[in-house]
């Protein structure tokens, strides 16, 4: 009982004297070391961790492969991760990567251009355009879309972008993924707020970042399900 007093005492002494910003720095250690790392790739032989440079390195290295165009060195990546982002998981195409979600509370809210488009989701556009070429893209026009998607569905203001990958094969699916990946890496730049792609959704305001499974309305063909294409959309901006 006595030594129970006196390591209390100690304790208490001690955050006196070291005051809250040393309670506040160890809260803080503690809460990242939960978190781990920012991105995770599934590997045939378990997780591997990626900050988000790597995760964005990695994911744009293995696109502009895939086209024969020159990337930049990814000596440094474990290139069990290159490899599962390029050909997908072993006998099945799927989700191999994913990042924490965050969400930047400051952004302002936008309004729709000439091409349909939000700027935050013009920017999305052209940067798929730089990474994976032409690509066969709807969801927007200019004017805006008013019909075809679901109650508030973000295409009807402008912040939502589908890309397709027709028809529903293998080959079109790993390639409907490794954008998906690419989606998730860059998702913090590009204030990015749902991937939705077979079957599966990337949510930003997940924390934990990790793929779910995609719940699609009746009558859940491939359209619905987003089995023909990848869904992206970007943040409203303000309280939304």
């Amino acid at each position: 009982m006595l030594l129970t007093v006196l390591l209390l005492g100690a304790l208490a002494a001690a955050l006196v004297i070291l005051g809250p910003s040393w309670l506040s720095s160890l809260r803080s250690g503690g809460e990242a070391l939960l978190m781990g790392p920012e991105c995770v790739v599934q590997t045939q032989d378990g997780e591997i961790g990626l900050d988000r440079e790597e995760a964005k390195v990695a994911t744009t290295a293995v696109a502009l492969r895939a086209r024969g165009a020159e990337s930049a060195d990814t000596s440094g990546i474990d290139k069990a991760v290159l490899q599962v982002l390029a050909e997908g998981p072993s006998g099945d195409a799927g989700p191999a990567l994913s990042c924490r979600g965050s969400v930047d509370d400051a952004l302002k809210i936008e309004e729709m251009t000439a091409s349909g488009l939000t700027p935050r989701a013009e920017q999305v556009r052209t940067e798929m355009m730089e990474v994976f070429g032409d690509q066969s893209l709807g969801g927007f026009a200019p004017g805006g879309v008013g019909q075809g998607h679901g109650e508030k569905s973000t295409h009807y203001d402008g912040r939502a972008i589908d890309v397709f990958f027709r028809p529903v094969t293998e080959e079109n699916r790993r390639e409907g993924w490794m954008l998906s990946h690419w989606l998730v890496a860059h998702a913090k730049d590009l204030d990015i707020q749902y991937v939705i792609f077979d079957d599966q959704f990337w949510s930003a305001r997940i924390a934990r970042g990790q793929w779910h499974p995609y719940e699609a309305p009746a009558p859940a063909n491939e359209i619905l399900r987003h089995l023909d294409h990848v869904h992206v959309d970007v943040l409203r901006g303000g309280d939304g």
